[in-house]
C-alpha cells in the first residue's frame, strides 16, 4: 500500500493527481490511497461525506481530430477531512509508514514563510508551516522521509518550499537533527503540471448534460480535458512509487525539469500570448474562435512551426509532437478560454513567454522573427487603442494613455526587461505594423 498525503481538495488535484493515482490501481500498477487535508479553514467537506470520497471526471476535448468525452470514478480517494477539526488524525498519517508521497495544490502564494507564524499555532499557519510539524512529528515517529510533490505553479516550487520548512526549523529552534533528517530522506521533487481544469460545471445546462453522461447526480464532479502531463523531478528512488507513463496522466520523471517548463511556456504559453491580441483585435472572443478561423489558425501554426519550435530543444521532433498536441487543445470546444482573461498582464507574459523565442530566432537569423513582430505589433495596438479595457500594471498602462512615442515604450527596459530598438529593423517595423493595424488593415 502507497499512502498519499494531499493538501488540497480542489478541483485540480482531484482531476489530474488523484486520477492518475486511481487509474494505476485500476491497472494492477500499485495499490494506492488518497488522505486530502484541508490547507485552510472554512468551507465544508460535506459533499465528500455523502459520497464516501467517490466522484466522477469527466475529460472533454479533441483527440485525433475528433470531439471525445470520457467518464472516469475515481474511488482512491480513502479520506478527507479538515486537520483544524481533526488533528490528531492528521499526526497519525505524520506516524504512518505508508505515507511516501505528499502532494499539494495551495496556490502560488500558498508555498511562503512568515515570521509571525508559531509552532503551536495552526489554523493561521501558513502550508510550510504546517508541512514542517507534520514532518517533525514523523521524525519524532522515528520513521524516514517521503517525496514531496507540490504542484504550485511557480519557479522551482519543490526548492522553494524546501527553503521555507528550513526557515521554520530556524524559527522554531527545531533540533539540528531534526534538520539533517529533513535535508537528507525527504526528497523535495519540483514538477511541472499541465491539464486544464474547468472544474465543477456552474451551469445548469452543462451540469445536467454531464451528470446525464455519468448517469447519477454528482455533487463533486470535475471536467477537464484529456490532456495531462505531470513532469517530476527523478530523486531518490521515486520511480518506486511514481510510474511513469500514460496513466490518465502522462507522467515523466526527469533529471532536466526545465526542459518541460521551457516547452511548455514558449510553446503553449508563448502561442497564447502571440496570438490574443490580434484575436482581440480582429473582434474574437475565445481560443476557440481564433483557431477556427483560417488566418489566425495558420499564424499561430506558422509562428509555432518556424519561430518557436526549432529554438526549444535539440529534439525537434518531441517538440514539434507538444505543438500539435497545443493546436489541438486550442480546438476544444468545451473550453471557454476568454482572450480577455488571457490579456491579463500581457506585457508581462509577452517578455517571459515571447521574447526568449524571439531572441533565439535574431540570434540564429540576423534578423527579427517576422510573425512574432507581428504578434507584438497587434499587442501595441491593442495597448494604445484599448488600455482602458485591460488589466496590467498602471504604469505600464498610463504610458500608453499617455501616447508615449513606440519608440520610447519600446525602450523601456523595466517594461520588457531590456531595449527592444537594439534588435535592428524592429522598432521601424512594429511602427510601420501598428499604423496599418490601427487603421484597420488585417496583417494575419
Amino acid at each position: 500500500m502507497i499512502k498519499i498525503l494531499q493538501f488540497g481538495e480542489g478541483n485540480f488535484l482531484r482531476t489530474f493527481a488523484d486520477a492518475y493515482f486511481d487509474t494505476l490501481n485500476k491497472e494492477g500498477a500499485g495499490e494506492y490511497e488518497v488522505h486530502i487535508v484541508k490547507p485552510i479553514p472554512g468551507g465544508s467537506l460535506e459533499k465528500f461525506v455523502k459520497q464516501n470520497n467517490a466522484y466522477h471526471i469527466v475529460l472533454r476535448g479533441v483527440k485525433n481530430g475528433k470531439e471525445t468525452e470520457e467518464i472516469y470514478k475515481i474511488d482512491a480517494v480513502k479520506s478527507a477531512f479538515s486537520p483544524f477539526d481533526e488533528c490528531p488524525k492528521y499526526l497519525a498519517l505524520a506516524r504512518d509508514c505508508e505515507v511516501k508521497l505528499v502532494v499539494s495544490n495551495t496556490t502560488e502564494a500558498g508555498i511562503c514563510f512568515s515570521e509571525s507564524d508559531k509552532f503551536e499555532d495552526f489554523e493561521t499557519a501558513t502550508y510550510p508551516a504546517k508541512l514542517t510539524k507534520w514532518l517533525y512529528e514523523r521524525y519524532r515517529a522515528g520513521l524516514g522521509g517521503v517525496y514531496i510533490l507540490p504542484v504550485e505553479l511557480i519557479e522551482n516550487n519543490a526548492d522553494e518550499l524546501f527553503r521555507c520548512v528550513e526557515k521554520y526549523v530556524a524559527l522554531w529552534r527545531l533540533p539540528e537533527a531534526f534538520r539533517k533528517w529533513n535535508a537528507e530522506q525527504n526528497f523535495y521533487c519540483n514538477t511541472l503540471v499541465d491539464r486544464i481544469v474547468s472544474g465543477y460545471p456552474r451551469d445548469e445546462e452543462t451540469r445536467n448534460r454531464v451528470w446525464q453522461l455519468i448517469g447519477e447526480t454528482d455533487e463533486l464532479v470535475s471536467v477537464g480535458e484529456p490532456f495531462g502531463l505531470w513532469a517530476i523531478e527523478k530523486k531518490g528512488g521515486i520511480e518506486n512509487y511514481v510510474k511513469e507513463g500514460a496513466h490518465n496522466v502522462e507522467v515523466v520523471l526527469t533529471n532536466d525539469i526545465n526542459y518541460y517548463k521551457k516547452r511548455k511556456v514558449r510553446v503553449l504559453n508563448g502561442s497564447h500570448t502571440n496570438l490574443v491580441a490580434a484575436g482581440l483585435m480582429l473582434g474574437k472572443e475565445t481560443v476557440y474562435d481564433c483557431m477556427k478561423d483560417e488566418r489566425l489558425s495558420a499564424f499561430v501554426t506558422d509562428t509555432l512551426e518556424k519561430e518557436i519550435i526549432p529554438f526549444v530543444s535539440e529534439d525537434v521532433a518531441a517538440t514539434t509532437a507538444f505543438a500539435h498536441s497545443v493546436t489541438e487543445r486550442f480546438l476544444n470546444p468545451y473550453l471557454n478560454h476568454r482572450l480577455i482573461s488571457i490579456a491579463l498582464n500581457s506585457i508581462s507574459k509577452w517578455r517571459a513567454r515571447v521574447l526568449p523565442s524571439f531572441k533565439d530566432y535574431y540570434a540564429a537569423h540576423g534578423k527579427i522573427a517576422p510573425k512574432i513582430a507581428v504578434g507584438f505589433s497587434y499587442l501595441i495596438a491593442l495597448y494604445y487603442t484599448k488600455h482602458g479595457e485591460l488589466k496590467d500594471e498602471a504604469k505600464y498602462l498610463e504610458c500608453f494613455a499617455m501616447k508615449q512615442p513606440l519608440e520610447k515604450i519600446m525602450q523601456n527596459a523595466e517594461m520588457w526587461g531590456e531595449d527592444l530598438t537594439a534588435y535592428a529593423g524592429f522598432y521601424e517595423t512594429v511602427k510601420e505594423n501598428t499604423e496599418r493595424i490601427i487603421e484597420g488593415e488585417v496583417l494575419i
